[in-house]
């Protein structure tokens, strides 16, 4: 009986591993696919002048930069993690830090892509003028400030609290492994909270406004404030998939009290769902759906097949802004 029992355990820890094992191999095939196309994105943005001079672009360069570095550390920290390999302590708070400030990045970008919009339907007038590439600089700098607040202050509570010897040790990397305090976890949510809070009032707010600017739109105009609607229901649905991912960690620890199997299954839903999903909708938001970026994309996307690309300014109307490149061989 102790034998047939100790085969039905080992037979059970083995088919739980190549469970584990057949979740890791989609996920890396998933995250190949998405760094993929959003290098292909990046690489079609670089490609071309007249991206750098639209505010839009130059957002959504930013966001595409973000999340590929995000997958990519996100992956590299979940296959070490899978191995049980194990890193020094400074290593982990670099890396665990570049994660947390790109993972409040990218929702900060959604906010100020929203706003742009905003700008260009509502105050057509003022456009040119409020949306230039300089300000767009100073905004993804800004970005990038506001996102590492809440990882400057966790990281100084940290250092405050270990001993030197945190730094050379090896240990498996995780977040929470940077929360010494259980305080510390608290502050960190709260300004979370408060981030994601404002961000949502500032998407609601925009949304509210294109959709009264559309709905007293001529007919000429009604297509273009209906695409920007659409957009900002995108970044809002964005929003509300990173916000849950705040809020996960804390359902999870639960679930793990309550059942272990249960919390890899949940675990790795979240990843899927939460983590994943909302940085490969930015591809789709703005780079499928968009004309002017698809005709580029798919010139390089085909090695160069395709002879001509159309680029249009898509913030001046007037038809003298139309331009028919022919794309000749770069490097």
């Amino acid at each position: 009986m102790q034998n047939t029992s100790k085969d039905s355990e080992g037979g059970l820890d083995l088919s739980t591993e190549i469970a584990a094992s057949a979740r890791m191999v989609i996920i890396q095939v998933l995250i190949a696919i998405f760094l993929f196309v959003n290098s292909l994105m990046i690489l079609t943005f670089f490609k071309k002048a007249a991206f750098f001079t639209n505010t839009r672009y130059i957002f959504f360069a930013h966001a595409l930069v973000c999340d590929s570095i995000f997958l990519a550390l996100s992956d590299a920290l979940l296959v070490m993690s899978y191995s049980r390999a194990p890193m020094t302590g400074g290593l982990c708070i670099l890396l665990v830090s570049i994660l947390g400030i790109l993972s409040v990045a990218t929702p900060l970008t959604l906010t100020a892509m929203s706003l742009e919009r905003y700008v260009a339907i509502c105050m057509p007038l003022r456009h040119s003028e409020l949306s230039t590439p300089m300000r767009a600089i100073y905004s993804i700098l800004l970005i990038q400030a506001l996102s590492s607040v809440n990882r400057m202050i966790i990281m100084s509570i940290l250092f405050s609290a270990v001993s030197l010897r945190f730094y050379t040790n090896p240990l498996i990397c995780s977040t929470e492994q940077m929360i010494v305090f259980p305080w510390q976890g608290h502050i960190s949510s709260a300004l979370s909270q408060l981030y994601f809070l404002v961000m949502s009032l500032v998407i609601a707010f925009t949304y509210v406004k294109i959709l009264a600017a559309s709905r007293a739109a001529s007919s000429e105009r009604k297509t273009s404030t209906n695409k920007g609607l659409r957009t900002v229901i995108l970044h809002g649905f964005q929003l509300l998939l990173c916000l849950i991912q705040f809020v996960c960690p804390l359902i999870e620890s639960i679930v793990m009290k309550i059942n272990f199997n249960l919390f890899m299954e949940l675990r790795y839903f979240d990843y899927i769902f939460f983590i994943l999903a909302p940085r490969c909708l930015s591809p789709l938001v703005y780079g499928l759906r968009d004309k002017d970026f698809m005709v580029v994309l798919k010139y390089y996307g085909l090695f160069r097949f395709s002879k001509k690309v159309v680029l249009f300014n898509m913030d001046k109307p007037n038809p003298k802004w139309r331009k028919k490149i022919t794309c000749t061989p770069v490097g």
